[in-house]
């Protein structure tokens, strides 16, 4: 059984909400941050991915659910932090185009 090497610690500011993450969003580790979104009255979404070292085709997922529940509230979401190999995988699959990645 693989090991889980994921933790994120949760940050909400009145209608902003934070999320910093660390290790790898894989199938093991993404179903963790799924359920911990809770985007009720979040106006502005933040993943503060500067310590994601990976991000498997699950993590892209909570992304992009994450981003259309955000959209349909009528707020914005950014990632911020994205290590250049991070980006790239983003960038394969189209993410870049429908995310506001930094």
């Amino acid at each position: 059984m693989q090991e889980k090497v994921m933790e994120f610690e949760k940050i909400k500011e009145g209608d902003k909400l934070t999320y910093k993450i660390k290790g790898r969003l894989d199938t093991a580790t993404s179903p963790e941050l799924a359920a911990a979104l809770d985007l009720d009255g979040v106006k502005e979404l933040i993943f503060d991915m500067t310590e994601v070292d990976y991000v498997f085709s699950a993590g892209l997922r909570v992304f992009l659910q994450a981003q259309k529940s955000i959209n349909a509230n009528g707020g914005t979401m950014k990632l911020t932090g994205v290590q250049p190999s991070v980006k790239e995988v983003f960038n394969i699959v189209g993410f870049t185009g429908i995310m506001d990645i930094e």
